[in-house]
């Protein structure tokens, strides 16, 4: 059987990095039996004939568990083979607690000094070969981003697959700190440093007074860059390859089949004006495929590109720190912020980062806020692209009723909702530089699970849209929730099938309401409904599994009360000639 080489340190050491070094691109991500907490595999060729499997174990700080991520990280470490600590060599002394409490686990340990470079760069150096004989196991100096030491780590691995555990005696607390002390004291020396410019920024970024402006400015610039990068995509890539490479060969397809009927109509679309409109059309080739490639990846790939840049700069926890205040009152603490972001490149990675939240009332606050007031990327890139078109004060009317539902709807849920909010602890790294390749590898992946996940979606629901319209089963639905529809929200009878839709894909539906000539209010009215109402099926589906049925209900019963007084009231509200 294959050697299980499980890599653990505490949070934000660089495990990842070392990970993805060791193991390549070809991974596969699981979750523990038993539970929501999610980990990372992958191969590594330890012989001719021997291969052995990595495990990117959740950062944990020691083997006392305090969260459900904390016992899976335990309870991995009794199955593991090998164990490969990596530590944050500019913070030896805490990292060391988990170190011993890893040799006590009578297991072959490897111990990785990583983030080698900065040790530099901070004046603190490290005496490798009496470390290693002050914990007794071999240790390793190396740097995930660029690969430094990388080779002679695989070669440790090599050498001590095979050899017993290293044998030491249980320390209490007390006397692990003290042993600590002792050991750093004889292995490490820093010498006097001054702040670079990224340290002063470190600074700054986690004190209130100029954090909370500094954060507002991040997320203002990264919102902007990601609009530029996308529009410019749009104009300059998407648009004339579909105009005029894609259009011509449609052109010749709708030719062939007729220019109408049942057929022509799923493949190709209704021809507006004698045309094919991408926008209208509404065809499997046309509409189905230019809504999720040349309207909606642009910006998916501009968000991606930014997110990935503040992971690895390191700004996210400070993110965190700063909305910290905030969050509690809405029932959550700071990382809360974290599946939010996420939700705004796609719902469904936001969903299943709801297991960050520490317990059952948590997740439930989270996910509910997360459904109702944060549309993923693609679903802003058509709202910005339909409503924007009428003015900018529609986009906003639309995106500050989101905002003011995420408050008052965690407001209420916080003080209806026993329990509290319990503190986190998180570690807040220190800036870094982000590597090109790790950022252009974490993008790759996201964007390709997104184009797996939507493309069949936004397919399925233009043929979905072209068979209820044939079959007349559109105009029955319509019938029906008339008086929801037109009556309480004053939206025309065709914009159930947008709402039908929605179900599928948020951003196809958006799409849906560009054909059916409504006025400014009712485009706002049924754009701000489209976010609320429900999520779409695939972010519904992870929701399930991260709340189980009964919660998801309980949550699906909010959304749709809050979809029915919001609608009614902007209807109320709102003048008939904005």
């Amino acid at each position: 059987m294959a050697k299980r080489i499980l890599l653990m340190g505490n949070p934000n050491v660089g495990k990842s990095a070392i990970f993805s070094r060791l193991t390549g691109a070809k991974v596969t991500i699981s979750n523990y039996p038993g539970t929501t907490v999610g980990f990372t595999q992958g191969n590594i060729k330890l012989s001719e004939k021997e291969m052995g499997i990595v495990v990117d174990v959740p950062g944990v700080y020691n083997m006392e568990p305090l969260s459900r991520a904390d016992e899976v990280a335990v309870n991995m470490a009794e199955d593991g083979d090998i164990l490969v600590n990596v530590v944050d060599a500019t913070n030896l002394e805490r990292n060391l607690f988990l170190t011993l409490d890893l040799l006590e686990k009578q297991k072959p340990l490897i111990v990785v000094l990583n983030m080698w470079d900065e040790t530099r760069h901070k004046g603190i150096t490290i005496d490798i070969e009496k470390l290693g004989r002050e914990l007794g196991v071999p240790v390793v100096a190396t740097c995930g981003l660029s690969g430094e030491g990388i080779k002679e780590l695989i070669e440790k691995i090599r050498q001590i697959k095979d050899s017993g555990g290293t044998q030491r005696k249980t320390l209490s607390r007390e006397l692990k700190w003290e042993e600590i002390g002792r050991i750093t004291a004889s292995v490490q020396t820093i010498r006097h440093h001054h702040h670079t410019v990224l340290e002063v920024f470190e600074d700054i970024s986690i004190r209130p007074l100029l954090g909370l402006p500094l954060a507002a400015l991040v997320i203002y610039l990264s919102f902007q860059v990601i609009r530029v990068m996308g529009e410019g995509m749009i104009k300059y890539i998407f648009e004339p390859f579909f105009e005029s490479v894609w259009m011509p060969l449609m052109n010749a397809v709708s030719g062939f089949l007729g220019g109408s009927g049942p057929v022509h109509d799923v493949i190709i679309g209704r021809l507006i004006n004698g045309e094919i409109d991408y926008s209208a059309s509404f065809g499997l080739l046309t509409t189905g495929l230019f809504v999720p490639f040349a309207a909606v990846l642009p910006y998916i790939l501009s968000f991606y590109f930014i997110l990935g840049l503040l992971e690895d700069v390191g700004y996210l926890p400070r993110l965190a720190t700063q909305v910290d205040n905030l969050m509690h009152k809405l029932g959550l603490h700071g990382y809360a912020i974290i599946p939010m972001i996420l939700g705004l490149g796609c719902n469904v990675p936001g969903a299943l980062a709801i297991r960050l939240m520490e317990n059952r009332r948590e997740k439930f606050i989270a996910a509910t806020l997360m459904a109702i007031s944060v549309p993923c990327m693609a679903q802003i890139a058509m709202i910005v692209g339909l409503v924007g078109q009428r003015g900018g004060r529609y986009v906003m009317m639309i995106f500050g009723t989101l905002f003011i539902l995420l408050v008052v709807k965690g407001l209420i849920m916080n003080r209806v909702m026993k329990g509290s909010s319990p503190e986190i602890l998180w570690e807040i790294p220190p800036y870094r530089r982000p590597h090109p390749a790790a950022v252009a590898k974490k993008l790759w992946m996201r964007v390709s699970e997104f184009l797996k996940e939507a493309v069949p979606f936004v397919l399925l629901g233009v043929f979905v849209v072209n068979i209820l319209y044939a079959s007349g089963i559109i105009d029955f639905i319509a019938r029906l929730f008339a008086p929801v529809l037109s009556g309480l929200w004053g939206l025309p009878k065709e914009t159930i099938s947008a709402m039908l839709i929605g179900f599928l894909r948020k951003d196809v539906a958006v799409g849906m309401l560009g054909p059916l000539g409504l006025t400014n209010k009712q485009l706002v009215i049924a754009s701000t409904i489209l976010a609320i109402y429900f999520p779409c099926i695939a972010t519904f589906t992870v929701l399930v599994r991260e709340l189980g049925a009964k919660d998801m209900a309980k949550s699906a019963v909010i959304m749709l009360i809050t979809t029915v007084i919001v609608g009614g009231l902007m209807s109320l509200m709102l003048p008939a000639n904005i």
